[in-house]
Protein backbone atom coordinates (compact mmCIF):
# COMPACT_ATOMS: atom_id res chain seq x y z
CA UNK A 1 0.00 0.00 0.00
CA UNK A 2 0.97 3.62 -0.52
CA UNK A 3 0.31 5.40 2.78
CA UNK A 4 0.60 9.07 3.79
CA UNK A 5 0.69 9.94 7.50
CA UNK A 6 0.65 13.53 8.76
CA UNK A 7 2.34 14.45 12.01
CA UNK A 8 4.79 11.56 11.77
CA UNK A 9 7.76 13.08 13.61
CA UNK A 10 6.74 11.86 17.05
CA UNK A 11 4.13 10.05 19.12
CA UNK A 12 1.36 8.10 17.43
CA UNK A 13 2.27 9.35 13.96
CA UNK A 14 5.86 8.18 14.31
CA UNK A 15 4.64 4.86 15.68
CA UNK A 16 2.31 4.33 12.72
CA UNK A 17 5.05 5.37 10.30
CA UNK A 18 7.48 2.81 11.72
CA UNK A 19 4.90 0.04 12.00
CA UNK A 20 3.64 0.33 8.44
CA UNK A 21 7.18 0.52 7.08
CA UNK A 22 8.03 -2.58 9.07
CA UNK A 23 5.14 -4.34 7.34
CA UNK A 24 6.67 -3.51 3.96
CA UNK A 25 4.33 -0.73 2.87
CA UNK A 26 5.42 2.39 0.96
CA UNK A 27 4.98 5.02 3.66
CA UNK A 28 5.40 8.78 3.46
CA UNK A 29 5.33 10.75 6.70
CA UNK A 30 5.09 14.50 7.15
CA UNK A 31 6.27 16.98 9.76
CA UNK A 32 5.87 20.73 10.07
CA UNK A 33 9.59 21.28 9.51
CA UNK A 34 10.23 18.19 7.41
CA UNK A 35 13.10 15.86 8.28
CA UNK A 36 15.56 13.30 6.95
CA UNK A 37 12.82 10.96 5.75
CA UNK A 38 9.75 13.16 6.28
CA UNK A 39 8.09 15.52 3.82
CA UNK A 40 7.49 19.08 4.95
CA UNK A 41 3.85 19.93 5.65
CA UNK A 42 2.43 22.76 7.71
CA UNK A 43 -1.26 22.03 7.43
CA UNK A 44 -2.17 25.50 8.69
CA UNK A 45 -0.68 26.88 5.45
CA UNK A 46 -2.68 26.27 2.24
CA UNK A 47 0.47 26.81 0.19
CA UNK A 48 2.24 24.00 2.04
CA UNK A 49 -0.69 21.66 1.39
CA UNK A 50 -0.68 22.56 -2.31
CA UNK A 51 3.08 21.92 -2.50
CA UNK A 52 2.69 18.47 -0.97
CA UNK A 53 -0.10 17.61 -3.40
CA UNK A 54 2.10 18.66 -6.32
CA UNK A 55 4.93 16.53 -4.99
CA UNK A 56 2.60 13.54 -4.65
CA UNK A 57 1.61 14.14 -8.27
CA UNK A 58 -1.56 12.02 -8.32
CA UNK A 59 0.23 8.72 -7.65
CA UNK A 60 -2.38 6.32 -6.22
CA UNK A 61 -2.93 6.87 -2.49
CA UNK A 62 -4.30 3.82 -0.68
CA UNK A 63 -4.47 5.24 2.83
CA UNK A 64 -4.35 8.83 4.12
CA UNK A 65 -3.99 9.13 7.89
CA UNK A 66 -4.71 12.66 9.10
CA UNK A 67 -2.94 12.46 12.44
CA UNK A 68 -1.38 15.91 12.94
CA UNK A 69 -3.13 18.12 15.44
CA UNK A 70 -2.63 20.49 18.38
CA UNK A 71 -4.00 20.76 21.91
CA UNK A 72 -3.10 24.17 23.30
CA UNK A 73 -5.86 24.84 25.81
CA UNK A 74 -5.49 21.98 28.29
CA UNK A 75 -5.18 24.24 31.34
CA UNK A 76 -7.04 27.35 30.16
CA UNK A 77 -10.21 28.82 31.60
CA UNK A 78 -12.83 30.58 29.50
CA UNK A 79 -11.66 34.19 30.06
CA UNK A 80 -8.21 33.23 28.77
CA UNK A 81 -9.33 32.10 25.30
CA UNK A 82 -8.20 34.48 22.58
CA UNK A 83 -9.48 34.70 19.03
CA UNK A 84 -6.01 33.70 17.86
CA UNK A 85 -6.09 30.50 19.94
CA UNK A 86 -9.48 29.51 18.49
CA UNK A 87 -8.28 30.25 14.96
CA UNK A 88 -5.08 28.22 15.42
CA UNK A 89 -6.96 25.19 16.78
CA UNK A 90 -9.40 25.11 13.88
CA UNK A 91 -6.75 25.87 11.26
CA UNK A 92 -4.67 22.88 12.34
CA UNK A 93 -7.30 20.40 13.52
CA UNK A 94 -10.08 20.97 10.96
CA UNK A 95 -9.25 23.23 8.02
CA UNK A 96 -5.87 21.61 7.40
CA UNK A 97 -7.21 18.04 7.10
CA UNK A 98 -10.14 19.23 4.97
CA UNK A 99 -7.84 21.04 2.51
CA UNK A 100 -5.39 18.12 2.45
CA UNK A 101 -8.12 15.59 1.62
CA UNK A 102 -9.41 17.86 -1.14
CA UNK A 103 -5.91 18.32 -2.58
CA UNK A 104 -5.23 14.57 -2.57
CA UNK A 105 -8.67 13.52 -3.79
CA UNK A 106 -7.46 12.59 -7.31
CA UNK A 107 -4.87 10.24 -5.79
CA UNK A 108 -7.44 8.74 -3.42
CA UNK A 109 -9.93 8.26 -6.26
CA UNK A 110 -7.33 6.50 -8.39
CA UNK A 111 -6.66 3.98 -5.63
CA UNK A 112 -10.21 3.86 -4.25
CA UNK A 113 -8.33 4.60 -1.06
CA UNK A 114 -9.27 5.14 2.55
CA UNK A 115 -9.10 8.15 4.86
CA UNK A 116 -8.51 7.98 8.61
CA UNK A 117 -9.11 11.04 10.76
CA UNK A 118 -7.56 11.08 14.24
CA UNK A 119 -10.21 12.82 16.27
CA UNK A 120 -10.78 12.14 19.97
CA UNK A 121 -13.35 10.86 22.42
CA UNK A 122 -13.36 14.52 23.49
CA UNK A 123 -15.26 15.24 20.25
CA UNK A 124 -18.33 13.42 21.54
CA UNK A 125 -21.37 15.58 22.32
CA UNK A 126 -22.65 12.77 24.52
CA UNK A 127 -19.48 12.85 26.64
CA UNK A 128 -18.97 16.51 27.49
CA UNK A 129 -17.55 17.16 30.98
CA UNK A 130 -16.48 20.73 30.18
CA UNK A 131 -13.17 22.48 29.62
CA UNK A 132 -10.67 22.29 26.75
CA UNK A 133 -13.20 24.15 24.62
CA UNK A 134 -11.07 24.81 21.54
CA UNK A 135 -9.68 21.28 21.40
CA UNK A 136 -13.08 19.66 21.98
CA UNK A 137 -14.83 21.92 19.47
CA UNK A 138 -12.19 21.44 16.78
CA UNK A 139 -12.14 17.65 17.20
CA UNK A 140 -15.95 17.64 17.11
CA UNK A 141 -15.79 19.59 13.86
CA UNK A 142 -13.30 17.04 12.50
CA UNK A 143 -15.72 14.27 13.46
CA UNK A 144 -18.52 16.09 11.64
CA UNK A 145 -16.27 16.58 8.61
CA UNK A 146 -15.49 12.88 8.52
CA UNK A 147 -19.11 11.84 8.86
CA UNK A 148 -20.14 14.04 5.94
CA UNK A 149 -17.16 13.06 3.80
CA UNK A 150 -18.07 9.42 4.33
CA UNK A 151 -21.36 10.07 2.53
CA UNK A 152 -19.95 12.20 -0.25
CA UNK A 153 -16.93 10.02 -1.07
CA UNK A 154 -18.69 6.65 -0.96
CA UNK A 155 -19.56 6.91 -4.66
CA UNK A 156 -15.81 7.19 -5.37
CA UNK A 157 -15.17 3.99 -3.43
CA UNK A 158 -13.40 5.94 -0.66
CA UNK A 159 -14.12 4.88 2.93
CA UNK A 160 -13.65 7.33 5.81
CA UNK A 161 -13.14 6.41 9.45
CA UNK A 162 -12.87 8.63 12.51
CA UNK A 163 -10.85 7.34 15.46
CA UNK A 164 -9.86 7.98 19.06
CA UNK A 165 -6.31 6.67 19.48
CA UNK A 166 -6.75 6.33 23.23
CA UNK A 167 -5.19 8.32 26.03
CA UNK A 168 -1.63 7.66 24.96
CA UNK A 169 1.72 8.19 26.68
CA UNK A 170 2.98 10.88 24.32
CA UNK A 171 4.05 14.51 24.70
CA UNK A 172 0.38 15.46 24.31
CA UNK A 173 -1.05 12.69 26.50
CA UNK A 174 1.55 12.84 29.25
CA UNK A 175 3.33 10.03 31.15
CA UNK A 176 0.26 9.21 33.26
CA UNK A 177 -1.83 8.26 30.21
CA UNK A 178 -3.50 4.85 29.98
CA UNK A 179 -1.69 3.13 27.11
CA UNK A 180 1.63 3.13 25.27
CA UNK A 181 2.19 4.31 21.72
CA UNK A 182 2.72 0.67 20.68
CA UNK A 183 -0.68 -0.36 22.11
CA UNK A 184 -2.43 2.54 20.38
CA UNK A 185 -0.71 1.87 17.06
CA UNK A 186 -1.61 -1.83 17.17
CA UNK A 187 -5.27 -0.98 17.73
CA UNK A 188 -5.40 1.74 15.08
CA UNK A 189 -3.85 -0.53 12.45
CA UNK A 190 -6.43 -3.20 13.25
CA UNK A 191 -9.22 -0.66 12.86
CA UNK A 192 -7.83 0.59 9.54
CA UNK A 193 -7.42 -2.96 8.24
CA UNK A 194 -11.16 -3.38 8.80
CA UNK A 195 -12.23 -0.03 7.32
CA UNK A 196 -14.39 -0.46 4.21
CA UNK A 197 -17.46 1.09 2.63
CA UNK A 198 -19.75 -0.88 4.91
CA UNK A 199 -18.16 0.77 7.93
CA UNK A 200 -17.53 4.20 6.46
CA UNK A 201 -18.38 7.04 8.82
CA UNK A 202 -17.50 4.99 11.91
CA UNK A 203 -16.36 6.70 15.13
CA UNK A 204 -14.30 4.14 17.02
CA UNK A 205 -11.89 3.84 19.90
CA UNK A 206 -8.53 2.24 19.13
CA UNK A 207 -9.84 -1.03 20.62
CA UNK A 208 -12.83 -1.09 18.28
CA UNK A 209 -15.42 0.18 20.76
CA UNK A 210 -17.98 2.51 19.20
CA UNK A 211 -17.95 6.04 20.64
CA UNK A 212 -21.28 7.88 20.98
CA UNK A 213 -21.58 10.99 18.86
Amino acid sequence: MRILITGASRGIGAGLHAAYRGMGHEVTGTARNGGADLWQLDQTEPGSIAALARRWDEAPLDLLICNAGIYTDRSLRLPDYSAALWAEAFACNVTGPALLIAALLPALRTARGRVALMSSVMASDALAPGGSYAYRASKAALLNLGRNLSRDLASDGIAVGIYHPGWVQTEMGGPEADISVAQSVKGIIARLDALDLQGTGCFLNHDGTAIPF
